[in-house]
């Protein structure tokens, strides 16, 4: 299934990803307006035809012409939206996010959002560290992964809709989650990496380390520089299942240390030699015969 190019797409909050969509998908040929909180991010797309329209109010008119709206704001911000302007939709309107986690959201927005709107859920696993639509680039969405999380209300029209949509951004592969799967999946192997960045920021206090670093911790530590805002809210809304990764960690890291600390010189090379097995498969060509097959 392909995007119509008569498709209307409406993006609320031009930040860093909804700006990449609005440049892959401008580029596509689609034409796209946005709603966002500053006139200068519009003027910003606009002057690099990002988007075609664009305003800082809730227009009834261009909500009410959207056959698709992509919501690229914090999970607060969306369900707010969807309580105080879903009345403004068009029937028969599809609706996705962005959101990094679902399990707070999904099943919250489908439970108060009208019967004749879908909202069909999507993960873009492809952020920057730097937030705003200047630092928007649409070329990290290629080679990377795009995740839908239907749940049992989605039609398959709509899950086929959102799988075109992450294909004509460019992502490399469009895997389906359910939203308990993915705030799992998620926890791991987003979530959990923030929170080590993070801590390895602050854990020594030495002055001057950035005068002395090579790029091993500069690579461990790129997601450091982080929007607390939106981080602290995602952590809080998965907080059971990133307390369970942080759990893991912990005790693989004790397992380490002990090596150290009694001189397993073996136990520590085993261990290496898993990690670096491990982290091969990461580095496998995009479509590998030995890529899973896609979930259902």
């Amino acid at each position: 299934m392909k995007l119509q190019q008569d498709l209307h797409i409406l993006i609320v909050g031009l930040g860093v990803i909804g700006g990449g969509y609005a440049r892959a998908l401008s580029a596509k040929g689609y034409r796209i307006s946005c709603i966002t909180k500053e006139q200068k991010d519009i003027d910003y797309a606009m002057e690099r035809g990002m988007i075609a329209y664009g305003t800082t109010q809730v227009e009834p008119a261009l909500v009410g012409e959207a056959d698709l709206v992509i919501f690229a704001v914090y999970p607060h911000v969306f369900v707010e939206w969807i309580r105080e302007h879903q009345g403004l939709f068009r029937p028969g309107a599809l609706i996705t996010d962005v959101t990094g986690v679902k399990g707070g959201v999904v099943r919250q927005v489908q439970e108060i959002l009208r019967p004749d709107v879908e909202f069909i859920a999507a993960h873009p696993m492809a952020g920057r560290e730097s937030s705003g639509v200047e630092y928007s680039d649409d070329r990290v969405f290629r080679g990377a992964n795009f995740i839908v999380t239907p749940t049992e209300r989605n039609t398959e029209e709509a899950i086929e809709l959102c799988r075109a949509l992450g294909r004509e951004l460019g992502f490399a592969r469009v895997s389906i989650l359910s939203p308990e799967e993915h705030d799992e999946m998620i926890a791991f192997l987003s979530q959990l990496t923030h929170c080590i960045a993070v801590t390895l920021m602050t854990c020594n206090q030495s002055p001057s380390l950035e005068q002395y670093t090579g790029d091993s911790f500069r690579d461990l530590t790129r997601i450091a520089k982080i929007n607390e805002v939106m981080w602290s809210e995602l952590f809080l809304l998965n907080r059971d299942a990133l307390l369970r990764q942080m759990d893991a960690f912990s005790a693989e890291f004790e397992r380490l240390r002990t090596m150290l600390s009694t001189a397993d010189v073996e136990g520590m090379r085993e261990m290496m030699r898993t990690s670096t097995a491990r982290r091969s498969l990461f580095d496998k060509p995009v479509n590998s015969p030995n890529e899973p097959p896609e979930r259902k």
